[in-house]
C-alpha cells in the first residue's frame, strides 16, 4: 500500500538546535530512495508503507545512536485507494484553485 506521511522527529535532551539530527534523518530518507519534501517543521515522505515506516524506525535509532536519550515523533498518515496521488499532485491541485481565485 502506498502512503504519504508528514514526519516530525524531535530528539529530546540534546540542546536547543536539532538541525544535525534532522539532517541525519534526511540522509536516511534519501538513502532509501523515498520521495520527500523537507519543510520547516518536518518532512513529507511518500512511498510503500513498509519502507516508509522502516525509515521512521531508522530515524529513531539513528537519533539514539547520536546521543538523544529520548525521541518524540508526530506523524500524519494518509492513504487512498481510489487513485495514485503524489505530494506534487496535492500541491498542484491547491495552486490551480488559487489561480482561479485571482
Amino acid at each position: 500500500m502506498q502512503v504519504m506521511i508528514d514526519l516530525c522527529v524531535v530528539p529530546i535532551g540534546v540542546g536547543v538546535s536539532v538541525s544535525a539530527y534532522v539532517a541525519e534523518c534526511e540522509v536516511i530518507i534519501n538513502q532509501n530512495n523515498l520521495e520527500s519534501q523537507l519543510h520547516p517543521y518536518g518532512t513529507v515522505i511518500e512511498g510503500e508503507w513498509d519502507k516508509v515506516f522502516s525509515v521512521v524506525k531508522l530515524c529513531h535509532e539513528r537519533m539514539h545512536e547520536m546521543g538523544a536519550p529520548r525521541v518524540f515523533t508526530s506523524l500524519k498518515v494518509g492513504t487512498r485507494t481510489d487513485r495514485e496521488q503524489s505530494m506534487q499532485d496535492k500541491i498542484d491541485s491547491v495552486e490551480k484553485k488559487l489561480k482561479k481565485k485571482t
